[in-house]
């Protein structure tokens, strides 16, 4: 089964791929790497969520956010590659979450993302992961997830 086909049989669709806002490419090919750049929470031109994980936002909305981001991260994927079918496997995923003081589920956050790959790609969306807390993300998001996918020519 082709993963654009396990896309939607799980009834999801990709959005339109964003446009970087800054000097940066979404998507850098190398080697039989696809390094996916960070990808925010948009829905459209509006965020998803802004705020912090421990004050602003619990838990389950911010494996929302996680999920999000990935799927975003999907689309510039397909866009560069031409076909999601060239990915192997997902090798890296790292996840950043905006954290309170004291906050310490940032791994619980990052699984929105980690358990959407592993639902469309079966056993080659398991990968390696860090899931970091930081002060502060670009334009106050509470998610940013970046990823690493192995790809065939």
């Amino acid at each position: 089964m082709s993963h654009r086909q396990r896309l939607a049989d799980l009834g999801i669709v990709l959005p339109p791929p964003k446009a970087p806002a800054f000097a940066y490419v979404p998507v850098a090919v190398h080697g039989g790497l696809a390094w996916v750049s960070g990808q925010l929470p948009w829905v459209g031109d509006a965020l998803m969520a802004t705020g912090k994980l421990g004050r602003d936002i619990d838990v389950g909305r911010g494996r929302e956010v996680a999920r999000c981001c990935l799927l975003n991260g999907l689309a510039v994927l397909e866009a560069a590659l031409g076909s999601l079918d060239r990915v192997e496997r997902i090798v890296k995923v790292t996840g950043f979450v905006a954290s309170a003081e004291g906050f310490q589920q940032q791994p619980a956050v990052v699984d929105g993302a980690s358990t959407l790959l592993a639902e469309i790609f079966g056993e080659a969306g398991r990968h390696a992961r860090s899931a970091v807390g930081v002060a502060e993300l670009p334009r106050g998001v509470p998610v940013e997830i970046e990823f690493v996918a192995a790809i065939s020519a």
